[in-house]
């Protein structure tokens, strides 16, 4: 008799781990893993309003690091986000909003005047393509640097050097995508699919469906 549970007990091991290769191999579930929460903020924007992570919960919202006397890559990086802002029809977001957030690391220039000038000079639309700072500069390190993890520093002629990042956060404040930038290689075609990959997720994962994504997070993100 013990023999006998023995055997059914390895039986159903054997048939976990089947189905957890199976999950892993074929994935029948598609997810963009959950990386870690976002920071909370509170910066200005280029309208001289006050913006908070508050303010876009419940939305994606595509983060960038920049500021704006900055040579390239950041003319790269500025039409990335215009393009996936124009190609966001191709995915079925249903009625989720997406937001853009462009964080200068520069508060003793880019006012919000001077952001103002470069949102209107690439076409972005104000009610979605925010750009905002902090005169704060310990808070805007806390921020980008501590918070997204994206690094930049202040050069003695007032350049700065920094990692080029976008950042994915999804409508409950949890990362969900970081792209270093390449400049020759954009990351459109990846950002577009991963946004259009968690969007399915937000509507489909309600219900007994929600047991499906949350094991597809555990067997492809967590996984070795």
């Amino acid at each position: 008799m013990k023999k006998g549970l023995l055997y059914t007990l390895y039986f159903l091991i054997g048939l976990l781990v089947i189905a957890a290769l199976a999950f892993k191999i074929f994935q029948p579930v598609q997810v963009v893993p959950r990386i870690r929460l976002s920071p909370g903020f509170s910066l200005i924007d280029q309208d001289g309003e006050r913006l908070t992570n508050e303010d876009v919960r419940g939305q994606f919202v595509l983060y960038n690091f920049s500021y704006t006397r900055c040579p390239d890559p950041c003319g790269n990086m500025n039409q990335t986000l215009a393009e996936i802002q124009s190609r966001l029809n191709e995915i079925n977001l249903g009625d989720i909003e997406m937001k853009f957030v462009t964080i200068s690391f520069d508060p003793k220039h880019d006012s919000p005047e001077t952001m103002k000038d470069l949102a209107d000079y690439l076409g972005a639309d104000p009610a979605q393509w925010k750009f905002a700072t902090t005169p704060d500069e310990t808070l805007l390190k806390a921020i980008i640097g501590g918070g997204f993890e994206a690094y930049y520093n202040l050069n003695e002629d007032g350049s700065f050097t920094f990692d080029p990042k976008f950042v994915l956060v999804d409508g409950w404040g949890i990362i969900r995508g970081e792209y270093r930038y390449q400049t020759q290689v954009p990351d459109t075609e990846r950002i577009l699919r991963h946004i259009g990959v968690l969007a399915k997720e937000v509507h489909n994962s309600q219900g007994s469906a929600s047991l499906a994504y949350e094991a597809a997070h555990y067997f492809l993100c967590y996984t070795p």
